[in-house]
């Protein structure tokens, strides 16, 4: 039934459309699905070369089991079922573009407030995950420039946030981490020799990066200039 819960039938078709190499929204079409649900359905088991129609309807049922043998501990992400539905989808976006699964499911939670921000104790109820866990997701988002971190006033907690200026963050500390790059080689071909095979190779890349960067660099100041 459209908008129910994924039956053995519903299953199969999945299967079948992996099989024939459709895309989650062709196969989410067919069964009146959610791409977003198709591709849940997938990552959590087995993901496009490992999904059986069998094993994953017998995961699910085991989860189910699990579930209501387990008391939760925190309440699970409050909102419209589309949101909490947007957000997985987000986060599955998130780890394919190559991000830790912890930090991308982080970074989906904060971006899908209004407010963009949380607490870390917010994070660890919402995701039902540890302080450390938070931590660390924090840590290397906030290294990729991908979030920021505020003091709450009149207390000793931070508050994560993410806003408008999120990606633009993330390119400038891209266009950093190119810049190192170019630099060491120019310095790989200097050391091996502009005309050795490997010096050319060398070359290729410090051309190659310098490129990008200014390129990043010409659109990071056409968004100033149109924001």
């Amino acid at each position: 039934m459209p908008g129910g819960r994924l039956t053995t039938e519903d299953r199969q078709h999945i299967a079948a459309g992996l099989a024939d190499g459709l895309g989650y929204a062709e196969i989410g079409r067919r069964l009146e699905r959610p791409a977003s649900t198709v591709m849940r359905e997938v990552t959590r088991n087995g993901g496009p070369e490992g999904y059986r129609a069998d094993r994953a309807q017998t995961a699910t049922r085991h989860r189910a089991r699990r579930r209501k043998r387990e008391q939760p501990q925190v309440a699970p992400v409050e909102g419209p079922q589309a949101v909490q539905e947007f957000a997985e989808f987000f986060t599955t976006l998130l780890i394919g573009q190559g991000l830790p699964r912890m930090s991308a499911r982080v970074l989906a939670s904060l971006a899908i407030t209004d407010s963009g921000t949380l607490t870390a104790a917010d994070l660890a109820a919402r995701l039902r995950i540890s302080h450390a866990s938070v931590s660390q997701a924090v840590g290397f988002l906030e290294h990729q420039g991908l979030l920021k971190r505020e003091r709450v006033p009149g207390v000793r907690h931070e508050r994560y946030v993410v806003d408008e200026d999120v990606w633009l963050r993330s390119l400038r500390a891209t266009v950093e981490m190119n810049d190192e790059l170019m630099a060491a080689s120019t310095r790989g071909m200097e050391v091996l020799g502009a005309e050795t095979p490997a010096g050319v190779r060398f070359q290729t890349y410090t051309r190659l990066l310098h490129l990008v960067s200014e390129s990043l660099r010409d659109a990071m100041r056409q968004w100033e200039r149109e924001r």
